[in-house]
């Protein structure tokens, strides 16, 4: 099994894609980093209302979200087989520069910053799939908790404790997701717009946990 799919890399994943969405919702205009679908009911709520800047504050994001994964699928398929560097790696790197960026962004450039995440996100969910080869998202839950509770109800049913161990998989990254969350909102509180800096330092650990299996 390569590091990308562990739990404890996984979990961090979804610790930062937690805090992410806290980041965003709290200090950023309350527009979602990464669950789009509730971006795209606020988006055309708006609209349908005739209030097209704040339709617009939630269409930013999902169209920086598509962007995020065009670029890594990209990335994914121009350095797959490069052998001096891991197409993840590059894809940290980018994610790390984004948001070490929107840290120094000002309120007034709020949907920039949101743009900024977003796509970030988007490249992360779109380059870490699996977990313990268990197809997964990390900076969301809805797939996540349809795929849980179906392994779960297929435990409950056949006792196979392989489907309980995914059942387990699935619902400790929504737990961890959901601390990242908490934790995020709270840190909001006392360290403002640089927040995201936290996640920074998460994926340069991810980072650091990949470089270490290579070498």
């Amino acid at each position: 099994m390569q590091t990308s799919e562990s739990f404890r890399l996984s979990a961090l994943l979804s610790f930062s894609g937690g805090l992410q969405d806290a980041y965003t919702y709290n200090l950023r205009g309350h527009v979602f980093a990464n669950a789009q679908t509730g971006n795209v009911v606020l988006m055309s709520q708006n609209f349908m209302q005739g209030q097209m800047m704040s339709g617009l504050q939630y269409m930013s994001p999902l169209l920086a979200f598509a962007l995020g994964i065009f670029v890594a699928e990209q990335v994914e398929n121009r350095f797959k087989n490069e052998k001096s560097v891991h197409w993840r790696q590059i894809i940290l790197v980018i994610e790390m520069i984004a948001l070490l960026a929107v840290g120094f962004m000002a309120p007034s450039t709020n949907m920039i910053a949101n743009m900024m995440v977003s796509f970030a996100c988007a490249m992360q969910v779109q380059t870490f799939r699996k977990v313990h080869g268990y197809g997964y998202a990390s900076t969301m839950c809805i797939g996540n908790l349809r795929s849980g509770t179906e392994s779960f109800s297929c435990y409950l049913r056949e006792h196979d404790r392989a489907a309980l161990r995914k059942a387990l998989h699935f619902f400790g990254i929504i737990l961890v997701f959901a601390i990242g969350a908490g934790v995020g909102g709270v840190l909001s509180l006392h360290l403002g717009l640089h927040t995201i800096w936290i996640s920074v330092a998460i994926l340069f650990a991810v980072a650091l946990m990949m470089f270490r299996e290579e070498h």
